[in-house]
C-alpha cells in the first residue's frame, strides 16, 4: 500500500472485476450517488486467539489521498470486453470514473487499538459507488496487517520482557508483503526488524548478525570471527552453531575477549539449531564463567509463540528471539478474513433503511445500521464494548449488553454501573474525501498496542484457550436486528 510501491500514482485499479462491474450498474440504474453505510470488520479471532491489533489505516489512508482513474487506467478499462465481445463499459462511465473524487466519510479504529469480532473497525459513509469501489482496497490494506500486528504480540507476550527482531523477509510473500509485515510487525510489539529498506521507510529500528556462509568463506570457525569482529567490532553476534555449537561458543568467547582489550564488547552469540534449551543453559554458564554475564543469547529457527512460552517454561536462558517465517506470513493462518458489508442505505426522501445479510451460519448474519463501537472500562482496564448505532440518541449513556457468540440470540446480559468510563473507538479519518487530522509516528503507533494491550487481563491474551472477552450489540440495536432478521427471511409471512 506503501507509495513506494506505485508506478503511476494510483491505485484505483487495486479491486475485484465485480467492484467495476457493481459501480457500473449503479451508474447505468441513475444509483450512484445514493448513499449508503458500509462497515469493514472480521468474525472470529486470529490464531484461535483472544484479540486482535487493528493495523494498517495510515497506508490505506495515504492511498485514498491519491486515489483517482488515471488515463491509463482508463484506457484499460476500455479494453475490457464481455462475452459477445463488445466493450465491457461504456465510454460515458468511464468518462465519469476519470474525474471521480472521493467524497466519502470514513471513521476508523485508530491503528494499535485491540479489537474484537464483529466489531467494526472502519464505517465508509457516501455515495453508494464509491463506497463499494473502494471495498476491495480497503480489505487487502488493513488485513493482512491487522493478522501480522496481532501474531507479533501474541509472540512478544509469549518473549515477556525478552527483545523479540522480526526477521521474516526472506520468507514473506513478496516485497509488498514483507514491507506490510515488517511495518505491522513493529506496531504488534517486535523491537527491531532485519529489513533495511522497512528501516529506512518506516523509521524501524534495524538489526542482524552474520550467516553460516560467512563462516563457512573461511579455512576454520575462530578466523570468521576474528575476522568479523576486526570490521564489526560494534556489532559482534556470532552464529555459532556452523560446525560443533559449544566449540562455537568457545570461539566465540575468545573473540569476545580480544575484543574487550580493544575496548569493545561482544554484543552475544546466535543458536539457530539444535536443543535451544539446554544449549541455551550450558551458553549461560560459559559466558558466566568467562566474565561476560552482558553478553546476549540470541535464537533463531522458525519459532513462533508457543515455542517461545514451551521455551520459557523449560527455563531456557535466551535473551533474544528472532522469528521470521511464522510471524511474516501468520503461517498455519495466512489470511484474517475481513469483510466489508452494506449496513444501510438512504432512499430519495433522505431516510435511511437498515439492511442485514442473512445466512445459515450465525456467525455470517451482519449487524445493520450506522455504527459506532464503546468500550467501557474501570480504573484503565476494560470490561465490554457495545456495538450502537449512532442514530439512536439513548446509547449515548450505559446500556444493558446482550452477549452471544452468534450476537443473535441474547445469553445474557449484564448492566453497567453509571461510574464506568467509556470510550468510541471509531474516529473520523477522511471528510469528504479529504483525509482528517495528522498520521502518528509509528512509534507512537506501536505505543498505543503496548497501552491497549495493558487494558486487558492476562486471562484474554492467554496463547490457548483465551477468556473471551464481553462484546454485544446495544439493546435497541440487537432488537432492530432481530426484527430485520425475521422480516428479511424468506419465510417471513
Amino acid at each position: 500500500m506503501s507509495e513506494h510501491f506505485r508506478e503511476n500514482g494510483s491505485l484505483a485499479l487495486l479491486t475485484d472485476l465485480y467492484q467495476l462491474t457493481m459501480a457500473y450498474g449503479y451508474w447505468k440504474t441513475h444509483r450512484h450517488d445514493q448513499q449508503a453505510v458500509f462497515h469493514l470488520f472480521f468474525r472470529s479471532n486470529p490464531f484461535n486467539g483472544g484479540y486482535a491489533i487493528a493495523a494498517g489505516l495510515d497506508p490505506v489512508l495515504e492511498t485514498l489521498n491519491d486515489f483517482r482513474f488515471t488515463t491509463e487506467d482508463i484506457a484499460y478499462l476500455d479494453s475490457l470486453r464481455g462475452n459477445d465481445n463488445q466493450p465491457l463499459f461504456l465510454k460515458p462511465f468511464l468518462s465519469y470514473l476519470s474525474v471521480l473524487r472521493l467524497s466519502c466519510d470514513i471513521d476508523a479504529v485508530p491503528e494499535g487499538t485491540v479489537v474484537f469480532p464483529q466489531e467494526p473497525l472502519l464505517r465508509v459513509q457516501g455515495p453508494i459507488l464509491q463506497c463499494q469501489i473502494l471495498e476491495t482496497l480497503l480489505l487487502n490494506g488493513i488485513n493482512f496487517p491487522t493478522l501480522i500486528a496481532t501474531r507479533a504480540s501474541r509472540v512478544c507476550y509469549a518473549a515477556m520482557d525478552d527483545t523479540v527482531l522480526e526477521f521474516g523477509l526472506r520468507r514473506a510473500q513478496g516485497i509488498n508483503g514483507a514491507m506490510t509485515a515488517s511495518r505491522a510487525a513493529y506496531i504488534g510489539g517486535c523491537h527491531a526488524t532485519s529489513n533495511v529498506l522497512a528501516g529506512k521507510c518506516y523509521d524501524i529500528p534495524v538489526k542482524g548478525t552474520h550467516a553460516h556462509s560467512w563462516v563457512m568463506s573461511f579455512e576454520d570457525e575462530r578466523e570468521s570471527f576474528e575476522a568479523y569482529a576486526s570490521v564489526m567490532p560494534n556489532n559482534c553476534i556470532f552464529l555459532v552453531d556452523t560446525y560443533d555449537t559449544l566449540q562455537g561458543v568457545r570461539n566465540a568467547i575468545e573473540v569476545a575477549l580480544q575484543l574487550r582489550k580493544h575496548g569493545h564488547e561482544m554484543i552475544g552469540v546466535r543458536l539457530d539449531s539444535g536443543d535451544m534449551v539446554t544449549l541455551s543453559k550450558q551458553v549461560r554458564a560459559m559466558f558466566d564463567e568467562a566474565g561476560l554475564p552482558d553478553a546476549k543469547i540470541v535464537a533463531s529457527n522458525d519459532l513462533d509463540e508457543h515455542q517461545i512460552q514451551l521455551f520459557k517454561q523449560q527455563g531456557a536462558k535466551i535473551d533474544i528471539w528472532g522469528v521470521g517465517t511464522r510471524l511474516v506470513t501468520g503461517y498455519e493462518q495466512p489470511a484474517l478474513g475481513g469483510v466489508y458489508k452494506l449496513s444501510a442505505i438512504c432512499d430519495s426522501d433522505g431516510q435511511w433503511h437498515n439492511r442485514v445479510k442473512l445466512s445459515e451460519q450465525p456467525i455470517k448474519v451482519s449487524n445493520p445500521g450506522i455504527q459506532q463501537v464503546r468500550r467501557f472500562s474501570i480504573d484503565n482496564q476494560a470490561v465490554a464494548d457495545v456495538i450502537y448505532d449512532v442514530r439512536d440518541l439513548a446509547s449515548t449513556s450505559p446500556r444493558r449488553v446482550p452477549i452471544g457468540k452468534d450476537q443473535v440470540q441474547e445469553i445474557h446480559g449484564d448492566d453497567f454501573d453509571g461510574d464506568w468510563q467509556c470510550e468510541d473507538l471509531l474516529i473520523p479519518v477522511i471528510s469528504n474525501g479529504s483525509r482528517v487530522g495528522e498520521s502518528p509516528t509509528i512509534h507512537q503507533i506501536r505505543d498505543r498496542t503496548a497501552c491497549q494491550l495493558q487494558m486487558f487481563s492476562s486471562d484474554v491474551r492467554k496463547l490457548v484457550d483465551p477468556a473471551v472477552y464481553p462484546t454485544g450489540l446495544d439493546v435497541q440495536l440487537f432488537e432492530t436486528k432481530r426484527k430485520l432478521i425475521a422480516t428479511a427471511s424468506p419465510f417471513h409471512d
